[in-house]
C-alpha cells in the first residue's frame, strides 16, 4: 500500500484483505441498500413532508429547523450492512455499537429497512405515510434524538458523550459467548482518554468463555471543524501503533463503490473467520489464550457521496459534511436544487415501492427475526435478565452484644458474602473495580473468583496474585475502562458492583451522568425492560485519607449523583457492618437505579444487630433509643449522623456531652437512606413533615454530622419544618497529612467540635455550659498536639467506646476520658 496514499479516503479500494467474494448482481444490490440508507439519513435531517420526493422539492417540505449529522452515516451504513451479509451466511449472533457522535441517523436507517422501528412504533409504518413519520421525528420536538438514544432499537450506547463505545461493547460480550459486538469508533472518539484505554480490554477477553468486539474505527478525517489525529498519521504509524495494542488491524480504505464493497466484504468475513477460529481452538482444547483480535481500520470521505464542493468550498471529505451538510436550503433556492440533485442521485424512485415500502430487494439483504442487529435481545437486556440468586445476608453478620463496643471490618465481612454471591451466580455477576479489590478489604471474592488476566504470568503471581484467565474479578487502573465495562454487562441483562476509593469515582462523573439518563430516559420508553441498578461502592472515604493527604480527600461525588432525577438515584450510607449487608442485598435486587453506597474500608465501631440493621435499612431513617436519653420525650438537642466515621464522632459527642450534663435529653438520629431527608414533592424516598417532625422536631436544635459537604444537607432539608435550626457539620476542603482526628478537628467535624456546638445551640446551659466549653476546648487543643507530636491520635480517644449513660450513676458523669 503506497505511503502517498494512505492517509486519503479516495480512489478504488485499497485493503489488507484482497477477494471478491460478492458477484456483480450482488454488488448492484448492495449499491442499492447503500443509496437507500444514505437516503433515508439524509430524509430524516431535512424532510417535513414530500418523503420520495415524488413532486418537485420545495422549501415547504423542509424542516424548520435543521438537525442531526450526516457526516459518519455513510461509513457506518457500509458496515453495518457488510456485517448483515455475514450474519445471515453464518447465523451470527451479532449487535452494533454506534460510537461516532450524532450516529443515530446510520443506525435508525437500518432498523427501519430491516423493519424493526415498524414493529416498534407502528405509525413508523413501511409506507409513505410511515416514512413521512420517520422523517418528520427524527430530531423533532416529541420524537427521536440524534443520538442512538434508548429509543433507537438495537442500541445499549448513545453515543451522546464520546469515548465509551469500546469498553461498552466489552462489557456486553463478557459471559456472553456467542455474541459479536461490532463496535464503530469514530475517529473523534479515539481522541479521547476513555476511548485510549478501552483498547487494552483485549487483555481481558476470555475466548472459552467471553463473546468477541469487533472494532471498526472508521477513519473519516474531520470532526466537527478539524482534522482527526489518526487520519492525519502514516499509515505505518497507525498499524503499528494497534499491533502495539495487541489487535490485528485490517485496512479497507477508498471511496469508489464497487471496489470497495468487495473489500469491506472480504475484510469482515476474514474477521469474523477468525474470531471464530480462535474461539473453536479455545473451546475445543479447553485452554484459554489471548489472540490478537482482528479489527478494522475503515478509511471513507466524511460525508461519502455528498457533493464534493458546494459553492468552491469543500463538502465531501471536508469539515462541512460532519453535521448538516447544506444548511439554508430553505432561503437559497440554489442550494435548495443541489439538496434536491444530490438526494434524487439515490434513484428513490426505483428503491421505494408505489406505497412507499423499501423493496422487496432490500429487505431480503437484512437477517430476519432476532438475528437484525436492531432486534438483538441483548441490547434491551432486561429480556435476558434474570435475578440474582443471593444467600441470606442476615447469616454474615457482626455479632453486637453491646451497641458502640464491638470493632469490626464492614467492608471484610461484605466481601465474605460477596464471595458466595460470586459463587452462586457464575456467570452473570461479576465485581469490577481500578486495582484496588485487596486494598478495599474485599479480598474474600477471590476464594471462588480470581482476577481475570489475560496477560503474562510470572513466577511470583502465585504469591497472592490472585490472577485467573477465567477469573470473575474485573481490574484495569482505569476508572473509565472499569465503568464502561459494568455500563455493557449491565445494560446486556447481567449484574454487578463497582468499587472504587470515593475521591477518584470523580474520573467518571460524566459517565454515571449519562448512564443515569439512559435509564431515566428507558423508564419512558414502554417496550424497554427494566435492567439490574448500577452499583457503586464507593470506600477508602475521605475521613481515612488522612495519611494520603489533600489530594485523596473528596466526598463530592454525592453531590454530583443528587443532581440526577430522583427517579433513578439512591444514595445509602450504612453506618456499620451489618447496615451495609442490608443496604448491599437490597441494591443488588433492585433495577433502573444507579445507588451509590458509602463505607469505609477500615475498622470500625459496630452499633446494630442483624434484626436491628435490618429494620433501620428498611426505615431508611431512624431515631436510635439505646443511645438516646430523651426516652420518648421532649429532646433539648438532637444529634444525628449519616455516615460511619461522621456517626461514631457523633456518638463520641453525645458521649462527651452526657458526662458533662448527665440531665440532658438528646435524641440521637442516624440517616441510612441520604434521600430521606428531602421532601416527598422532590424525592419518593423522602419523609413527610409529620414524620420529619417526629424525629428532628420544629423547634430543638439539630446538630448533624455528615460525611459529605455540608451543604448538600442544607440544600436537601431547606424546606423542613424548623429548618433553621439544623447545624451541619461536614467535610470542608480542609486537608493535609493528618491523623484521623486531626483531619476531623480541620473540618470541626470532630466529637469536640461537635458536642461544643450542641451546648452553643442551648443557652439554658448558661455558665454550666461555658465551663463544659473550655473544658472540651482544651481536650480537643491537647488531642491536635499530641497528634502534632507523636503522629498518631490519643490512645484514649482512638479506643473510645460507647458507655451506655442510662446506667451510670450521677457520681460517674464526669469520670475522666
Amino acid at each position: 500500500m503506497a505511503e502517498e496514499e494512505s492517509i486519503r479516503a479516495y480512489g478504488p479500494a485499497r485493503s489488507t484483505i484482497k477477494g471478491e467474494p460478492l458477484s456483480k448482481d450482488e454488488i448492484a444490490r448492495y449499491n442499492d441498500f447503500f443509496n437507500a440508507s444514505c437516503y433515508l439519513s439524509l430524509g430524516m435531517i431535512y424532510l417535513l413532508d414530500n418523503p420520495l420526493l415524488r413532486e418537485p422539492l420545495r422549501k415547504e417540505h423542509l424542516k424548520k429547523r435543521l438537525l442531526g449529522h450526516f457526516g459518519s452515516a455513510p461509513g457506518q451504513i457500509f458496515t453495518y450492512m457488510h456485517m448483515n451479509r455475514l450474519i445471515k451466511a453464518y447465523d451470527l449472533n451479532a449487535y452494533f455499537v454506534s460510537g461516532p457522535g450524532h450516529g443515530a441517523p446510520a443506525v435508525l436507517s437500518q432498523s427501519y429497512l430491516e423493519g424493526v422501528y415498524s414493529e416498534v412504533y407502528p405509525a413508523k409504518s413501511l409506507d409513505i405515510d410511515g416514512l413521512q413519520k420517520f422523517f418528520k421525528y427524527f430530531s423533532f420536538p416529541g420524537g427521536i434524538g440524534s443520538h442512538a438514544t434508548p429509543e433507537t432499537p438495537g442500541s445499549i450506547h448513545e453515543g451522546g458523550e464520546l469515548g465509551y463505545s469500546i469498553s461498552h461493547a466489552f462489557g456486553s460480550v463478557f459471559d456472553n459467548p456467542d455474541l459479536i459486538a461490532v463496535t464503530m469508533v469514530g475517529d473523534g472518539e479515539a481522541e479521547t482518554g476513555p476511548l485510549a484505554t478501552s483498547w487494552h480490554s483485549n487483555k481481558f477477553l476470555n475466548p472459552i468463555t467471553d463473546g468477541a468486539v469487533l472494532p471498526v474505527l472508521h477513519l473519516n478525517g474531520y470532526k466537527i471543524n478539524n482534522p482527526t489525529i489518526l487520519a492525519r498519521i502514516p499509515h505505518k504509524e497507525l498499524e503499528n501503533l494497534f499491533l502495539g495494542y495487541g489487535w490485528q488491524p485490517y485496512f479497507v480504505e477508498g471511496d469508489e463503490l464497487d471496489s470497495m464493497h468487495q473489500a469491506m466484504a472480504a475484510t469482515l468475513e476474514k474477521c469474523v473467520q477468525e474470531i471464530r477460529g480462535y474461539q473453536k481452538k479455545a473451546r475445543d482444547s479447553g485452554k484459554a489464550f489471548r489472540p490478537r483480535w482482528p479489527m478494522v481500520i475503515l478509511r471513507s470521505p466524511k460525508g461519502w457521496t455528498a457533493p464534493r464542493k458546494l459553492d468552491d468550498k469543500y463538502l465531501e471529505g471536508f469539515w462541512r459534511a460532519h453535521q448538516v451538510p447544506i444548511t439554508d436550503p430553505a432561503t437559497n433556492p440554489d442550494h435548495l436544487k443541489v439538496l434536491e440533485n444530490w438526494m434524487r442521485s439515490y434513484g428513490p424512485e426505483k428503491l421505494f415501492d408505489k406505497n412507499g415500502a423499501p423493496i422487496a430487494a432490500l429487505r431480503e439483504l437484512c437477517p430476519e427475526g432476532n438475528r437484525r442487529m436492531s432486534a438483538n435481545p441483548v441490547a434491551n437486556g432486561g429480556i435476558l435478565k434474570k435475578p440474582l440468586k443471593l444467600p441470606d445476608f442476615r447469616k454474615y453478620g457482626v455479632e453486637v452484644d453491646q451497641p458502640g463496643a464491638v470493632m469490626d471490618a464492614s467492608m471484610k465481612t461484605m466481601g465474605v458474602w460477596l464471595r458466595d454471591v460470586m459463587k452462586m451466580n457464575p456467570q452473570n455477576f461479576r465485581l469490577f473495580g481500578p486495582d484496588e479489590t485487596e486494598s478495599n478489604k474485599l479480598a474474600g471474592v477471590y476464594d471462588v473468583g480470581k482476577k481475570v488476566w489475560m496477560g503474562e504470568y510470572f513466577e511470583e503471581d502465585d504469591d497472592g496474585g490472585n490472577l485467573a484467565m477465567e477469573g470473575r474479578v474485573m481490574e484495569m487502573l482505569s476508572e473509565h475502562t472499569c465503568e464502561g465495562w459494568i455500563e455493557g454487562y449491565v445494560l446486556s441483562g447481567r449484574h454487578g458492583l463497582f468499587a472504587s476509593y470515593e475521591p477518584f469515582i470523580h474520573v467518571v462523573d460524566s459517565m454515571v451522568n449519562q448512564h443515569c439518563k439512559w435509564i431515566e430516559k428507558c423508564l419512558e420508553v414502554e417496550w424497554r425492560v427494566k435492567v439490574a441498578s448500577l452499583n457503586i461502592l464507593l470506600t477508602s472515604v475521605v475521613w481515612r485519607q488522612d495519611h494520603n493527604g489533600f489530594t485523596h480527600q473528596d466526598p463530592g461525588f454525592l453531590d454530583v449523583l443528587a443532581n440526577k432525577s430522583p427517579e433513578v438515584v439512591r444514595i445509602y450510607l450504612p453506618p456499620d457492618g451489618n447496615c451495609l449487608l442490608s443496604v448491599m442485598d437490597h441494591c443488588l435486587k433492585s433495577t433502573n437505579y444507579v445507588n451509590a453506597i458509602v463505607s469505609d474500608k477500615q475498622d470500625h465501631l459496630q452499633y446494630l444487630t442483624m434484626e436491628q440493621a435490618v429494620a433501620h435499612c428498611t426505615k431508611g431513617i431512624g431515631s436510635w433509643p439505646h443511645f438516646s436519653t430523651d426516652a420518648g420525650g421532649e429532646p433539648d438537642v438532637v444529634m444525628a449522623s449519616c455516615g460511619d466515621i461522621s456517626t461514631h464522632e457523633m456518638l463520641a459527642a453525645v458521649d462527651l456531652l452526657l458526662r458533662h450534663f448527665p440531665e440532658l435529653k438528646i435524641r440521637v438520629v442516624n440517616v441510612v437512606d441520604l434521600f430521606k431527608l428531602i421532601s416527598p414533592a422532590q424525592h419518593p424516598h423522602g419523609l413527610n413533615d409529620k414524620q420529619w417532625i417526629s424525629l428532628f422536631t420544629e423547634d430543638k436544635p439539630v446538630i448533624f454530622n455528615f460525611h459529605s459537604y455540608p451543604w448538600m444537607v442544607h440544600r436537601l432539608t431547606y424546606k423542613r419544618p424548623g429548618s433553621l435550626n439544623m447545624h451541619v457539620r461536614g467535610y470542608t476542603e480542609k486537608g493535609n497529612i493528618d491523623t484521623p482526628l486531626e483531619l476531623a478537628i480541620r473540618n470541626q467535624t470532630d466529637r469536640f467540635s461537635l458536642a461544643i456546638e450542641a451546648i452553643d445551640q442551648m443557652p439554658h446551659l448558661r455558665n454550666r455550659g461555658s465551663a463544659a466549653r473550655q473544658t472540651l476546648l482544651n481536650e480537643q487543643i491537647a488531642a491536635r498536639d499530641e497528634a502534632l507530636e507523636t503522629g498518631m491520635d490519643p490512645v484514649k480517644l482512638s479506643s473510645w467506646r460507647w458507655t451506655d449513660h442510662r446506667n451510670e450513676k450521677p457520681d460517674d458523669a464526669l469520670v475522666s476520658q
